[in-house]
């Protein structure tokens, strides 16, 4: 148990809550077609603290139909870049004066703490920003040949994408995938996790006031396996960007299959981090101990593997474990809190119920179970385990909480050995002082992204995405343009056409 779990007298619980959370669809807030609704729970508590509408087939085809309208007869798909950047602008400043009140809700609704709700709120209003400029300066290719054909590309939105978006950090992840449809003339159907519905209710209040043209935003709450089923199988969706389970993305690429959509998947993780002898050990154990705590753990990148070389093996154990008995647990609301609740009393149940796992299959050196002071509410103790073996199922499996997995390894072949022993690779994090190793070893690694001696840190312009299990495409930069528009070749000849003649002659 950590000592540094202190429970404040109160939780906090923020003013002005709505008293239903509904779909917005073609301009407006509306319950669903039948009625139904779900509880929403507050993660410190596990009680329900409102009721959203649970959007089924019908809602989604409403929300499609609006979509589509405003795709074929409204004014967005027809607007110059310039037109559609000044919007994304103007949603971008709304967001940025409004990041408190954002974070508030977003830390209240997924518990997590108030001062990592605050960034993410920041950087979904960069990555509409970002996408505002990006789509200014987009550049379309023309190749020539002197004197005989030039041709061009016209880049051109597709129509209806479907968004499915996570529970973890869902605003900002929201605007990741809003920001590029957008820009790029695309309208949208929002399904957002059905376990944090509060923040993406906020959408439709800043998207009408920077001007967003009505029906081109739609948002159906609902369970993935009405709402999100039902939104992958319109036939009048041709995109799907979804960021969630693996398992799930299995599901939906069968579900995509017949009717050929485009699909962008982020999945899952297991990242490792390999800490190589030579490393800077004080950078190396507060990175990987931000990379797996930060977000209460809740985070597909979370290097959640750390591979240690033996010969400073037993100092980077102890010194991690005593760094992280030290993280401090408390409510989200508390600007103190490193690690608050877990989202969801059935991710608690997952989640502890690896923590059990874990003291089977490796040495426990921090943590372990329920901070002290934390009797109910979703709180589990930043847990570290030592000597874990690569079959154990801690090492294997994501558990997308504050738990991490410590393995030694000797040599430079034993250590790419673990890193790529397992079916997923989305990130990967190397930390060495021999700058000819951190290079091989990095185009080695089977992920999708690689930290050198660096925390995840993200550079807009990259592209984001996994190998294996973790994910299918990528977006980020100009992947987001490519994934939310058609690329149309248009071939001109200059000089006399090159047509080969058949059947001119009689006989």
């Amino acid at each position: 148990m950590t000592d540094t779990a202190t429970a404040p007298a109160t939780h906090r619980v923020p003013e002005g809550l709505p008293a239903r959370i509904q779909h917005y669809i073609d301009g407006g807030f509306v319950d669903s077609q039948d009625g139904d609704t779900f509880d929403v729970l507050d993660p410190v508590t596990n009680e329900t603290y409102v009721q959203a509408a649970a959007g089924k087939k019908a809602d989604i085809d409403l929300a499609v139909a609006a979509a589509r309208r405003a795709f074929t007869e409204g004014p967005w798909p027809r607007m110059l870049p310039r037109e559609r950047s000044r919007v994304l602008h103007r949603i971008a400043d709304i967001v940025e004066s409004r990041d408190a009140r954002l974070a508030e809700l977003e830390s209240y609704d997924s518990g997590l703490p108030i001062t990592q709700a605050l960034g993410q709120a920041r950087r979904a209003a960069e990555n509409f920003r970002f996408f505002a400029d990006l789509i200014v300066a987009q550049a379309d290719d023309a190749y020539k040949v002197p004197g005989k054909q030039l041709n061009y590309v016209n880049r051109k939105p597709i129509g209806v994408a479907g968004l499915i978006t996570p529970w973890n950090t869902p605003f900002m992840l929201e605007s990741w995938k809003l920001g590029p449809a957008l820009a790029t003339g695309n309208t949208v159907v929002l399904k957002p996790a059905e376990f944090t519905p509060l923040s993406a209710s906020l959408w439709a209040g800043i998207f009408e006031e920077a001007g967003l043209p009505k029906g081109v935003f739609n948002l159906v709450n609902g369970l993935g396996e009405d709402a999100g089923d039902a939104l992958v199988k319109h036939p009048d969706v041709p995109l799907i960007s979804f960021t969630g389970e693996s398992s799930t993305g299995k599901l939906i690429f069968g579900n995509a299959a017949p009717y050929l959509k485009g699909l962008s998947m982020e999945l899952g993780g297991k990242s490792p981090a390999i800490v190589f002898a030579d490393a800077d050990l004080d950078a190396a154990i507060d990175a990987t101990i931000f990379g797996v705590f930060s977000l209460n753990g809740e985070r597909c990148t979370a290097g959640s593997r750390i591979l240690v070389q033996r010969d400073v093996y037993d100092d980077f154990v102890e010194r991690y474990a005593a760094q992280a008995s030290r993280v401090k647990v408390g409510y989200p609301h508390d600007p103190a809190t490193e690690v608050g609740a877990l989202v969801h009393p059935e991710h608690y149940a997952k989640v502890m119920s690896y923590v059990e796992i874990g003291k089977t299959e490796g040495r426990l050196v921090a943590g372990g179970g329920r901070p002290e002071g934390f009797e109910t509410g979703n709180f589990v103790s930043p847990t570290v385990f030592a000597d874990v073996a690569p079959d154990a199922r801690i090492f294997q499996e994501e558990i997308f909480g504050p738990v991490v997995a410590i393995t030694p390894f000797d040599t430079e072949e034993e250590a790419l050995a673990l890193a790529n022993n397992t079916k997923y690779g989305l990130a990967a994090y190397l930390w060495t002082s021999d700058l000819r190793r951190a290079h091989n070893f990095a185009q080695a690694i089977e992920a999708g992204m690689v930290w050198l001696n660096s925390n995840n840190v993200r550079d807009l312009r990259t592209p984001f995405g996994g190998v294996k299990a973790s994910g299918l495409g990528h977006e980020g930069g100009y992947r987001s343009i490519d994934f939310y528009t058609d690329q149309q070749a248009v071939h001109i000849t200059l000089g006399e056409p090159h047509n080969p003649t058949f059947g001119k002659y009689p006989g």
